[in-house]
């Protein structure tokens, strides 16, 4: 067998807060050893395990790796508006008139990432 990902990390400055806005977005669970001022913060949720590492440095450009996002049990646009009212801000809304397209967000430390159509949408559009 060849290398698995055990996880994605991601660089912040707090890991803890980052982690728990990650935690309710994926519906995952933050480690029970992390706890507030930790150096680091491990998200596990199904399919995903994002760790998140605090650094001093700021984030200065565009993410070069970023999240893709497949609502689940809602349509894009509920997904949206859900991770908006966590904290998240919209750096970029790419929908389009026929309803395909996603939207770039961006969380607290303004990580980008995007919410894409869900399998169910794509479905009934086609593609």
């Amino acid at each position: 067998m060849s290398s698995l990902v055990r996880h994605l990390t991601i660089d912040c400055h707090d890991a803890y807060r980052l982690g728990q806005f990650w935690a309710a977005v994926l519906d995952g669970s933050l480690s029970d050893d992390d706890q507030p001022g930790d150096p680091e913060a491990l998200v596990e949720a199904p399919g995903s395990a994002l760790l998140f590492v605090s650094v001093e440095e700021a984030k200065s450009v565009k993410n070069r790796v970023h999240i893709d996002l497949q609502p689940q049990d809602r349509t894009r646009d509920e997904e949206v508006e859900r991770i908006l009212a966590l904290g998240a801000t919209v750096v970029g809304d790419h929908r389009t008139s026929d309803g395909k397209g996603w939207v770039t967000l961006a969380d607290p430390e303004g990580n980008e990432f995007c919410v894409e159509r869900s399998a169910a949408e794509r479905a009934s559009a086609g593609g």
